[in-house]
């Protein structure tokens, strides 16, 4: 069988680089444009480089069986080379656009050309990954792509790479009191990922809790200036210990965070999966979470962590009903686990052990390649 996968996001150089390397059964060929496409509105740029990347993509698959495509940026590419190589299209789906209204701030009308890209790829989908339940039911009721092409495969998360890394020195390189009991933040500044309702809850928490927010890459000025007003803010009305580190951490080091802290909170307005709790629940670190999107599939209430109530409006835009009781929830579950060590302790165990069992790559790699199979072998009984 083989199999064209095309994102946007390849490690280690994830956003960074383009690359070119080959191992056994592997070929990795990075995408990197020599030319810039025309726009009328800078905001513009972002959307017309994907597409001349997806273009280039396309042009590069010669054969295939499975095109298997990742986020809109990858999309029109799968569209193509299916056209062109006859191979079965796979999508899965990270996300979807209609639930991210507030990226027309950093796109303009580029937005409306994601979306359409988007759309058009499930609409020619053969098969889809939902990387969970709820992502499943998304792409239904907005796409209307078929339950029998649709296969909920869980992320999953190298559970030799993230375990518990202690080393106070990284701590104390960034700020960090390592005797200090922590409350972490690890993620994008984004409206999706809640990050400023956390910091809201800051002016709930008990005051002897340190805070880590390790939060950079703000989606526009606008949102980066909202967030340096509100930790500011907390800073001068509370009695936390805020650190804020406004930077993309090394892996490692973001392994080492998660190892320390108390209790790791991931206040997400719109999450289809949410990765990043498992990366912490791998390291034995108690998870307070929205209960949106897929999170309810890896935190287990009163186990591995606690669940908030969102309580979402309704319609495209979407935020937390009432933003001050969804704060208050943040606070309210913080402040209950660090109050009670015992309790911690055996939510970390159970965290580590249900990622073991639950999330390796292995588990969801063979899940993955049988969907392949029964879309081949569909395709050829079917010839």
């Amino acid at each position: 069988m083989k199999i064209a996968i095309l994102t946007n996001e390849y490690p280690p150089n994830v956003y960074g680089g383009a690359q070119d390397e080959t191992h056994d059964n592997l070929r990795v060929r990075g995408v990197e444009p020599d030319f810039e496409l025309p726009n009328q509105d800078e905001r513009h740029a972002k959307f017309m480089d994907a597409m001349a990347r997806d273009l280039i993509m396309a042009g590069s698959v010669a054969d295939a069986d499975i095109i298997h495509g990742h986020t809109w940026y990858s999309h029109l590419a799968g569209c193509l080379a299916k056209q062109l190589t006859g191979g079965k299209l796979v999508l899965t789906t990270h996300s979807l656009e209609p639930h991210r209204p507030w990226k027309r701030e950093q796109l303009g009308a580029g937005y409306d050309g994601s979306s359409w890209v988007e759309r058009t790829a499930y609409e020619n989908a053969d098969g889809v990954v939902a990387v969970s339940g709820s992502m499943k039911e998304d792409v239904q009721s907005l796409y209307d792509v078929e339950s029998d092409r649709v296969a909920v495969i869980h992320n999953g998360i190298d559970i030799e790479q993230y375990r518990p890394r202690p080393d106070r020195s990284v701590l104390e390189a960034y700020g960090v009191d390592p005797d200090q009991p922590f409350v972490l933040f690890v993620g994008r500044i984004t409206r999706q990922k809640g990050i400023l309702h956390l910091v809201e809850a800051i002016h709930h928490f008990d005051d002897d809790i340190q805070v880590v927010l390790c939060a950079g890459a703000p989606d526009t000025e606008e949102i980066g200036a909202e967030m340096e007003a509100r930790v500011e803010a907390a800073r001068s009305e509370t009695g936390n210990r805020i650190v804020w580190i406004d930077e993309m951490l090394p892996r490692e080091d973001v392994i080492t965070m998660y190892t320390h802290a108390s209790v790791f909170v991931c206040p997400s307005v719109y999450e289809p999966f949410g990765i990043i709790n498992l990366e912490a629940m791998a390291c034995e670190t108690p998870v307070v979470a929205s209960a949106v999107g897929g999170i309810p599939e890896i935190v287990v209430p009163d186990e591995t962590g606690l669940l908030v109530d969102v309580d979402p409006t309704e319609g495209d835009d979407v935020e937390p009903s009432d933003p001050a009781a969804f704060a208050q929830g943040l606070a309210d579950g913080v402040n209950a686990l660090m109050a009670d060590p015992e309790r911690r302790d055996a939510m970390s165990t159970a965290a580590r052990r249900r990622v073991e069992a639950q999330f390796s790559w292995r588990a969801i790699a063979e899940q993955t390649l049988d969907f392949y199979k029964a879309l081949v072998d569909g395709a050829r009984s079917r010839s």
